[in-house]
């Protein structure tokens, strides 16, 4: 009986203990960004310049690489109806230096192009390599998307590939 009441007191004691060390160290764990830009680029269709409103999710599992999704709507000082939309998502590359944080990305997906005077809309494969800086406010939440430049290619145009190009600026608030 005093060997199963020690065997008892054991286990009891045993369950409360822990057999692994705490990390050393943790990172700050997963992190959303979601922010909107005003958008400015260089058409190159009928060589016009338009302009619009962008929105981006950016989530980062490390320091490392993140992903990025964005979607842009190019309406502004259109012509005759035409004008563009793109919804990207690709890798976000960033480089992270106090309260900036510089970064490349590689984004692909569709872009709508409206042709002039409503006849047709087609969607096309675009690829779009890029980069930009981001400025925290501080310690707070937001930060400002300073420049985000992006070089785009429309890779199936029936004119031959479409190469717009142009820079955005706005505002973010991260999630932790």
């Amino acid at each position: 009986m005093r060997k199963l009441v020690v065997l008892l007191l054991l286990a009891a004691a045993t369950s409360t203990l822990h057999a692994q060390a705490l990390p050393t160290a943790t990172g700050p764990g997963p992190r959303w960004m979601v922010g909107g830009t005003y958008s400015f680029f260089a058409a190159d269709y009928g060589k016009r310049n338009l302009g619009g409103g962008s929105g981006f999710v950016d989530y980062a599992r490390s320091e490392r690489i993140s992903y990025e999704a964005e979607v842009r709507f190019l309406t502004i000082n259109e012509e005759v109806g035409t004008h563009q939309s793109t919804y990207l998502i690709g890798g976000k590359f960033p480089y992270h230096r106090g309260w900036m944080t510089a970064y490349g990305k590689v984004l692909v997906g569709d872009g709508r192009f409206h042709f002039p005077y409503g006849y047709a809309d087609g969607s096309y494969f675009v690829l779009a390599p890029g980069g930009g800086v981001d400025l925290a406010l501080g310690r707070s939440r937001y930060s400002v998307r300073l420049v985000d430049f992006e070089y785009q290619w429309w890779l199936n145009f029936p004119f031959g590939t479409l190469r717009p190009y142009g820079a955005s600026t706005g505002i973010a608030v991260h999630f932790h």
